[in-house]
C-alpha cells in the first residue's frame, strides 16, 4: 500500500486501542513507513492523512523507535502494538526480562501481577508452562491480548484486575513476580517498597502463601540492607547493570532463604542476548553480606599503572574488600572504590584504564595534557560531580583520554587515563 501524502487508507471510527486487527495493521504500517519521520511534523500535519488516527500512530513510530535498543527481537513483529510512553519507559529492556526468565527456570505455572507493557510476562512465557498476566490498565490488557496473539504466544492468559484481589483467590504458583510501580502520586520517581503501589510490604503474607518462590523488582536505588530486613526469607539478590547503569535489584524471596547470595552482572551487549542460555558467557560475581563483612582489604602506596573501576552492579552490590582479596588489588583509600596494579589484570569485571599521568586539577594545569580540551570525567570518592568538576575544568565532553578525579589515602588527586581493553588471543 502506498502511504504517501494525502494516501488513503480505508478507516473509520478509529479509537486508539478499540479497532479492528485489519486497522490496527493499517496504523503499523503507516508508522514503519513513517518510523524517521519529525513525529511533531506528522502531528501538525495530520490534516494530510484524515483517515490516520495520527496520535496512535506517533504512538507506535515512538514504541518503534525504543525497540531498536531495548526490546529489538519486537522489530520482527510487525503486528506488534506499544503502549504509550510512560509504559514503555516502565518496562524492562528485553535483555534484563530474559535474564529475569534465567532466575525463573524452566518452571510450571507464573503469575505477573504487575503486568504492564508485558515484557516481563513474554520473557517468563519461553521457560514456564503458563504464565498469568495480571494488570488493572485495561487498555494495557487488550494490547497484551493482541501482542500475545501477534506472536503467537498462546500459553499467556491476560487477567484484568487488581493483581492482590486477583491472587487472593488463586491457588499456589510456582513463582510469583511483582515490580511494584515507582512513582508517587505527584508524579515523583520512589525507591522504598512503602512507597510504591502496591505496597508488597503490606501483601507479603499472601504472595508467602500463594507462591512457592516469590521474585520482586525493585529500584535500583533501593537500600538493600533494609529490603532484606524487611523481606525476610530472601534466597538470592539479582543486581543488573546494563550499558553501565545499574537497571534492576532483584529479590528472590524461598522458604530457605535467610542467608542471601548476592549476584553482580554487567550485562554489556544485550542484543545478543536473543535465549537464556546466552547468558552463560556473562560473568557473574557472587557472594554473600558475610563474606564482605569479614574481607580483608589492602591499600596502596602508590598508585601504579592500571587503575580498575568496579562495574555498576558491584558498585551497588557494596563489593568492595572482597574484591580486593579475591583479585590481590589494592584500594587506594577505604572510601575509594578504585584498585591499582602494575601488571594488567584483563578479567576484572569492571573498566581497567592505564594511568598516563598524575595531573593537578585545575584548568590551567590540564591544557598542558588536553590541548583539544577534551576528556571524559569520572569521580571518585572526590567532593564534586562529574559534570560539575568538568565545567570547572573547563573540559568538554569527547576523545579518547579520561580525568579521573578521588583520592588516595587522604589526598585528593587526578589521574589522566585512557581505557585500557584486555588484550586478545
Amino acid at each position: 500500500m502506498d502511504y504517501a501524502e494525502g494516501g488513503r487508507y480505508n478507516i473509520q471510527d478509529l479509537a486508539c486501542y478499540g479497532v479492528g486487527l485489519a486497522d490496527k495493521r493499517e496504523i503499523l504500517a503507516f508508522a514503519r513507513a513513517h518510523q524517521d519521520d519529525d513525529t511533531a511534523r506528522l502531528l501538525l500535519s495530520a490534516a494530510r492523512y484524515p483517515l490516520i488516527d495520527m496520535s496512535a500512530a506517533v504512538q507506535q513510530i515512538e514504541g518503534l523507535r525504543t525497540a531498536r535498543e531495548k526490546w529489538p527481537s519486537l522489530l520482527e513483529c510487525e503486528e506488534f502494538l506499544y503502549p504509550p510512553r510512560l509504559n514503555r519507559e516502565q518496562a524492562s529492556s528485553e535483555a534484563t526480562a530474559r535474564y529475569k526468565a534465567t532466575i525463573a527456570g524452566s518452571t510450571g505455572h507464573v503469575a505477573d501481577l504487575t503486568g504492564g507493557m508485558g515484557v516481563d510476562s513474554l520473557a517468563f512465557a519461553r521457560v514456564a508452562e503458563h504464565v498469568d498476566y495480571v494488570e488493572r490498565d485495561s487498555e494495557l490488557c487488550s494490547l497484551m491480548e493482541h501482542n500475545c496473539k501477534a506472536l503467537g504466544q498462546g500459553n499467556v492468559d491476560v487477567h484484568c484486575a487488581d493483581s492482590m484481589e486477583w491472587l487472593a483467590g488463586q491457588e499456589p504458583y510456582d513463582l510469583l513476580y511483582i515490580d511494584p510501580a515507582r512513582r508517587s502520586a505527584a508524579g515523583r520517581k520512589v525507591a522504598a517498597f512503602e512507597d510504591c503501589t502496591p505496597d508488597l510490604l503490606q501483601h507479603l503474607d499472601l504472595l508467602r502463601s500463594k507462591g512457592r518462590r516469590l521474585l520482586i523488582k525493585a529500584s535500583p536505588m533501593i537500600d538493600i540492607t533494609l529490603a532484606l530486613r524487611q523481606l525476610g526469607a530472601v534466597g538470592e539478590v539479582h543486581i543488573v547493570a546494563l550499558h553501565g547503569e545499574c537497571k534492576e535489584v532483584l529479590f528472590l524471596c524461598e522458604e530457605c532463604g535467610g542467608n542471601p547470595t548476592i549476584h553482580c552482572l554487567d550485562l554489556k551487549d544485550p542484543k545478543d542476548l536473543k535465549d537464556p542460555k546466552d547468558f552463560k558467557d556473562f560473568k557473574d560475581f557472587t557472594f554473600s553480606p558475610a563474606e564482605e563483612a569479614s574481607a580483608e582489604a589492602v591499600y596502596c602506596a602508590a598508585v601504579d599503572r592500571y587503575l580498575y573501576d568496579p562495574h555498576a552492579a558491584l558498585r551497588k552490590g557494596g563489593c568492595f574488600r572482597l574484591l580486593s582479596q579475591r583479585y590481590g588489588l589494592p584500594l587506594l583509600a577505604p572510601n575509594t572504590h578504585l584498585y591499582t596494579s602494575p601488571s594488567l589484570l584483563p578479567d576484572f569485571p569492571g573498566r581497567i584504564f592505564e594511568v598516563l599521568q598524575e595531573v593537578p586539577l585545575n584548568r590551567k594545569a590540564l591544557k598542558e595534557f588536553l590541548p583539544d580540551g577534551k576528556a571524559h570525567v569520572v569521580v571518585r570518592n572526590f567532593p564534586a560531580e562529574a559534570a560539575v568538576l568538568q565545567k570547572r575544568l573547563g573540559l568538554k565532553e569527547g576523545g579518547d583520554l579520561f580525568v579521573i578525579a578521588t583520592t588516595v589515602g587522604r589526598r585528593r588527586t587526578g589521574f589522566l587515563c585512557r581505557f585500557c581493553l584486555p588484550p586478545t588471543a
